[in-house]
Order: C-alpha cells, then structure tokens, then sequence
C-alpha cells in the first residue's frame, strides 16, 4: 500500500501550525488583564485595531499627579524557534500569499488577527496539498517499471 504524501503532508503542516499558535498563546496575555492592540503569533505582529477605529484609552497615572509622562507601546523582540522557521520556510509561498491578503483586508479595517487565524490553515493545507500531490506523482513515476519497446528495423 502506497503512502500518499497529499494526505500526510496537509495534516503535518495543519498540526505545526496549532503547535505554533498554541505556543505564540504563552506570549500575549489575556486580554482582559492588560488590553493590548498587538497580537504576536510566533514573531509576527497583528494588529487587532488596524484603522485605530477603538483606540484604548490611556490609563491614569497612579500617583494621579497632573504632568504624568505615560510611554508608548513596549518593544518586544521575539526569535522565531525551530518549529517557527520549519513552518514558514516549508510554506513560504502560502505564507507571502496570507500576508497579502492580511495586509489587503487591513487597510479595510478588518482585524488582522482574525484574517490570519482564518485564512492561513486554509493556505498551509492547499499548500502542503500542492506538495504532496507533486510528490505523489513524482513517486510514481520512479516506481513504475520502465516498458522496454523493442526497435523495429527496417
């Protein structure tokens, strides 16, 4: 029985993709603790409020001292890991296809974490699909035996 790469394949890279998202959770708190505009999946940074419809207001200051200085939003810096790389490089097309729609439906307003969380499994799975479907084939072909036709002379 052959081992078909079209359905091994999709299922790999829709089981990376929650491995990746579970663990991009531990990174963004919840979002009734501390209100935060940024979604980071994995290194990426979605905007939740991409045309600032519902700006958060700005939290008083805790001695409630009247020149209080309040800062902008923190830089965080975060290294994708092993699994992160894996999954963008194996996908990459896909990836740069997501990108283009997340970045098209925000400048519409839409939420960009909620574009990605839709569209990218949908992406990852035609991707991998694309992939094992050429790899099928591709086997197939080296497996078949070749047909010998005898040369006819005349």
């Amino acid at each position: 029985m052959q081992i078909r790469c079209s359905v091994i394949l999709p299922v790999f890279g829709l089981v990376l993709f929650a491995v990746v998202t579970y663990k991009s959770m531990s990174m963004n708190p919840p979002a009734e603790s501390v209100p935060n505009k940024y979604y980071w999946w994995s290194s990426l940074r979605l905007d939740t409020d991409p045309l600032n419809k519902h700006p958060k207001p700005a939290a008083p200051c805790e001695n409630k001292e009247a020149n209080c200085v309040d800062f902008g939003p923190s830089v965080t810096h975060v290294t994708p890991s092993l699994l992160d790389r894996l999954l963008t490089y194996s996908a990459l097309p896909a990836f740069l296809a997501g990108a283009g729609l997340v970045i098209a439906l925000s400048k519409r307003g839409v939420d960009e974490v909620l574009t990605f969380m839709v569209c990218m499994p949908i992406l990852l799975f035609l991707w991998f699909f694309f992939v094992g479907w050429l790899l099928d084939r591709l086997i197939i072909r080296l497996l078949q035996p070749k047909s010998a036709t005898p040369l006819k002379l005349t």
